[in-house]
């Protein structure tokens, strides 16, 4: 015999033994059906495999997650961008639904005034605030000629008096307020229905005041009193009826000829949105204008 060098292919001998051994099992194990004399076999061999098996199978496992994890990551991450946006969307609708709900009640308090005063009112938002044509206490509305406002026209909203129109172009006006150190208004004590001129001091805030003086030496005011406006000529700039504020505190000396009080005003000159213009009552203008409880655009009712 030749001797077998390593790595020498097996004899064709051994392949065919090898062959008919395998086919002689299965033969046997296909005959043997539910009693197979391979049971056994197959049984021992599951026993001392299946755990290895098992073993495999849970290493591998974390690697063939690994493309699974970063998908299921960039998709968690897409959702994050996603509610967050939707989230900022919200709080947006949130904030101008409440400017929206306190804007209806400015116009509902503007209504009132119309239908209890009678005066026509143009609406007008405050579109800005701060010094204009020398004035330290005014802001600019979103109203102007083509809506029928002009100069030294009164401007109210649904609290009292804001002021009064000082300067007007086709699109904006500039409002005086009543608490600028340049505001003098004429004003009556609801319960003696006296009159007297109202200053500003020009604070806004928790310290704006207003400063009244009683044209009678002998008239008296008391604490908590209200006070509304007396009216000028033609209603020009003031007109009459319209709430300032109640009095906070009363003073007078023996060396004073009148009797002068402090008032409290009704507006919060902070936090001015809708305000609305008096205006004629047969104003022609480009924006609906209230007109006594009712709402008027270019004459037309609607």
């Amino acid at each position: 015999m030749r001797p077998t060098s390593p790595g020498k292919r097996p004899s064709r001998a051994v392949l065919a033994l090898l062959l008919l051994a395998c086919f002689t099992l299965i033969t046997l194990d296909v005959r043997g059906g539910s009693s197979s004399p391979l049971d056994p076999l197959r049984s021992a061999v599951g026993t001392v495999l299946g755990p290895v098996e098992n073993g495999t199978t849970a290493a591998v496992r974390p690697f063939k997650a690994v493309p699974q994890f970063f998908h299921t990551t960039g998709g968690l991450r897409d959702d994050v961008a996603r509610l967050e946006a939707q989230n900022s969307q919200l709080r947006g609708q949130l904030a101008g639904a409440s400017v929206d709900r306190n804007r209806v009640a400015e116009l509902d308090g503007l209504l009132s005034t119309s239908k209890s005063t009678g005066y026509a009112l143009v609406p007008a938002r405050v579109v800005a605030m701060g010094p204009a044509q020398s004035f330290s206490r005014t802001v600019t509305i979103d109203a102007g000629t083509r809506a029928g406002v002009t100069a030294d026209m009164t401007v109210l909203n649904n609290d009292g008096l804001v002021g009064r129109v000082v300067r007007a172009d086709r699109s904006t006006a500039t409002v005086l307020l009543l608490v600028d150190r340049d505001s003098v208004v004429g004003g009556r004590l609801g319960s003696s229905m006296e009159v007297g001129t109202i200053d500003g001091r020009g604070s806004v805030g928790d310290d704006d005041r207003l400063d009244l003086e009683l044209v009678d030496a002998g008239a008296s005011a008391a604490k908590g009193d209200a006070v509304v406006t007396w009216g000028s000529k033609n209603g020009t700039p003031y007109v009459a009826g319209v709430p300032i504020g109640r009095v906070d505190a009363v003073s007078a000396t023996p060396r004073q000829q009148s009797t002068q009080a402090v008032i409290e005003p009704y507006v919060d000159f902070t936090s001015l949105d809708l305000v609305g213009v008096v205006v004629d009552g047969d104003t022609k203008s480009d924006r609906a204008v209230i007109r006594a409880g009712r709402t008027e655009t270019g004459g037309a009712r609607r």
